[in-house]
């Protein structure tokens, strides 16, 4: 099978199924889907963690009813309600109580998640619990103040209209929603899931990517004997057949690597030299991440030209594959290509174009990113190359997309948006550009088209995402426009006098 790893990968719609092995984004959105998906230790209420994001101030489409000042989405009588609410020790019996409330108001419960109190004194015996439900919309009132009678603290979260997005390079550590489902502990088809010291090392490197924050000094990794074994027998056989099937891009970005950053088979590289690297080559700069993450969070880090990079390895025992993103898949498949300047653009407004999406939106743009970043294809010089990563960093479909054997179609955003792909086997059909220019290009003119009742612009300077919602701003930003325009047209005077 190929060598796949992480972006962490879409599903159908983010792909219309779902998907594994890539670094693709993945359809997460929804909280009945993440619970299942997240681990304790990785997230423990995924509605929670929006509301200490801090989502965007509107309220859900539709008929809104408030209540205590909450705006919750009202459809045909009923009201969804998304509840928080606190349960001590000292009320164990309110829990039950909490039923028998749901059965006297006929409320439907749609999703419930808990975890011992966060701010509680004991917190191994008081509860949290997050709750989504639909009640009918006359009631909403007396069944709060019923709920408030017997259990603690009773909070609410609104539905999100705009879900939330970070604007500041700081916020992506609330970035963090990560997918379990290739975890080695968790899943019984990974390589390692039978090794307890591979699971132990694996476990104690996506310890210290939990650990860092933004702008933290980034964390290096003393990799073993074995695990350089490893690296070196992928980088070798990979680096056998570059020459021939990968794009100019890349082939230069992986020169520069092996010149002035320790790139080769007896090292595996540390994620920090890589990132001064590519900090100087193209503005993009890593941030270590502990496993495969949601689709909407991967993609809003590469709107601030932040690459969510894993430091773990792939298991010995089958160093041709990962289920899950690994090193090799990061170092190999994506960092020579976000080396160059045309494709770093290509992926921060992919990034950009996701920033306050609708979750269809995003599904159709990690589709997108999985046939162009991860599996993409160029022309050059009257040959097809390679450039996504998932072909780059994998030996077999390297050979395979580059046959006589697969489908290739033009790169039509619309038409690859909905493209059903494959994560478990060979892709059935690639995306061929014309060059990463037209493949930009396109991407820029599909991004105008999604929807939202805004628009934004990355600020290199404070590494911030400016949200233009508003006249006062597009006049501002037309004014600096201006002046730019003013300094190229003077230069362009200057030369045409000399």
């Amino acid at each position: 099978m190929a060598v796949r790893c992480g972006l962490k990968r879409p599903t159908p719609a983010c792909r219309p199924r779902t998907h594994t092995t890539h670094r693709t984004p993945m359809k997460t959105d929804s909280s009945a889907n993440q619970a299942a998906a997240f681990g304790g230790r990785r997230q423990s209420l995924i509605e929670d963690a929006r509301r200490e994001r801090g989502g965007l101030p509107v309220g859900p489409p539709g008929h809104p009813k408030t209540v205590d000042g909450n705006v919750f989405e009202e459809k045909e009588g009923r009201a969804t309600l998304n509840l928080l609410f606190a349960l001590s020790s000292e009320k164990n019996s309110g829990f039950f109580k909490t039923g028998k409330i749901f059965e006297t108001f006929e409320a439907k419960l749609l999703h419930m998640e808990s975890r011992p109190g966060k701010n509680s004194k004991n917190s191994t015996s008081d509860l949290e619990f997050f709750i989504k439900c639909e009640v009918h919309s006359s009631d909403v009132d007396v069944f709060i103040n019923s709920l408030r009678r017997v259990v603690d603290n009773v909070k609410y979260t609104p539905e999100e209209k705009v879900p939330w997005f970070p604007r500041q390079i700081k916020e992506l550590d609330r970035c963090n929603l990560l997918i379990t489902k290739f975890d080695p502990d968790m899943d019984k088809d990974h390589p390692g899931y039978t090794d307890q010291e591979y699971r132990k090392r694996r476990a104690f490197i996506s310890e210290l990517a939990f650990r860092y924050k933004q702008g933290d000094l980034l964390p290096e990794v003393e990799y073993t004997a074995e695990e350089t074994a490893t690296w070196r027998e992928v980088y070798k056989k990979l680096r056998s057949i570059y020459p021939k099937l990968a794009c100019r891009q890349f082939l230069d970005g992986l020169q520069q690597l092996e010149r002035e950053c320790g790139y080769g088979e007896e090292r595996i590289p540390q994620l920090r030299d890589v990132s001064a690297f590519l900090k100087e080559k193209t503005g993009f700069q890593l941030h270590p991440v502990a496993g495969l993450l949601s689709a909407r969070d991967f993609l809003a880090s590469l709107a601030f030209r932040v690459f969510q990079c894993t430091q773990y390895i792939r298991h010995s025992s089958a160093p041709m594959h990962s289920p899950e993103p690994d090193c090799c898949h990061e170092l190999l498949g994506h960092i020579p290509m976000l080396a160059d300047k045309e494709f770093a653009q290509f992926s921060q407004e992919i990034g950009l174009a996701s920033l306050g999406a609708s979750q269809e939106d995003i599904e159709k743009l990690s589709t997108l990113y999985w046939f162009t970043v991860e599996f993409g294809l160029c022309k050059q010089n009257g040959t097809v190359k390679a450039y996504g990563a998932g072909l780059l960093s994998s030996y077999g479909e390297l050979v395979y997309a580059l046959s006589n054997e697969p489908e290739y179609k033009p790169f039509n955003p619309e038409e690859t948006a909905v493209q059903p792909y494959q994560d478990q086997t060979y892709q059935p059909v690639y995306f061929v550009s014309d060059s990463l220019e037209d493949a930009k290009i396109k991407l820029r003119k599909y991004s105008a088209t999604i929807e939202r009742p805004f628009a934004v612009r990355y600020e290199p300077f404070t590494c911030a995402v400016d949200v233009l919602d508003q006249p006062s701003k597009i006049v501002n930003e037309l004014r600096r426009l201006r002046e730019d325009l003013k300094t190229l047209q003077g230069a362009l005077e200057k030369l045409s006098s000399s």
